[in-house]
């Protein structure tokens, strides 16, 4: 896990099992602070007590708020990634994008505040995620995006925009974690449960398998 430019002066180079647990209950409880605060109205203190660990403990791991910022949205940044990452170039095209679709959705439900962070930032003007966007992010898109135009040109997928694609993807999957309180609202539930988000996903992929499909493919399932 990638953590940013944080500054552990006092550590040793090989961390002990405790270290990686509290590494790991420290972002976690800065995780669940920051989606609900921002970065400007969460505290040190907040997210130290979150975690169940003194101030004094805390900056042992991470000096600055900030560095423990960048720290969450790097761990977020990997596990948004990865999936997308993972698209096989020697695959079905419309099972990997399935696949990939199916992958998104179960971050969605499993990782909610993680995915409300990210889009906290990015409507903030990203100002701290801009240059992994602008580098790491793009490269990553410009890669799958060729990927999905070639297997378009081979006629193994559907004559569609790869960029608008995967922004559709995107759109489509996390809009359950980002607007949750707006859908219960309009659900009339207290909370999206896994029966829930299962119906959701059939319902995404059913909408996405027209645009995949080639021209003239007759429906397989």
């Amino acid at each position: 896990m990638e953590q940013g430019n944080t500054a552990r002066a006092r550590r040793t180079k090989k961390r002990t099992r405790i270290q990686a647990l509290n590494d790991e209950r420290i972002l976690d409880a800065a995780l669940k602070v920051f989606s609900a605060y921002g970065f400007r109205g969460s505290t040190v203190d907040q997210i130290a007590e979150r975690a169940g660990m003194s101030k004094p403990n805390l900056h042992y791991y991470f000096r600055r708020k900030r560095d423990l910022y960048v720290a969450v949205l790097n761990w977020t940044l990997d596990l948004w990634l990865r999936p997308l990452e993972e698209v096989d170039a020697n695959g079905d095209p419309e099972m990997e994008i399935r696949r990939y679709v199916e992958t998104k959705m179960d971050l969605t439900r499993t990782h909610p505040q993680a995915s409300r962070l990210f889009a906290s930032e990015i409507l903030q003007g990203a100002p701290l995620l801009k240059p992994l966007l602008e580098t790491r992010v793009r490269a990553l898109v410009d890669e799958k995006a060729a990927l999905f135009r070639r297997w378009s040109e081979k006629g193994r997928l559907g004559a569609i925009d790869p960029y608008h694609l995967i922004f559709m993807i995107w759109a489509m999957t996390q809009h359950y974690a980002d607007f949750a309180v707006q859908i219960c609202a309009i659900k009339g539930v207290a909370r999206l449960d896994e029966a829930f988000f299962d119906e959701a996903k059939r319902n995404v992929l059913s909408l996405l398998s027209e645009g995949l499909r080639p021209r003239g493919h007759q429906r397989g399932r």
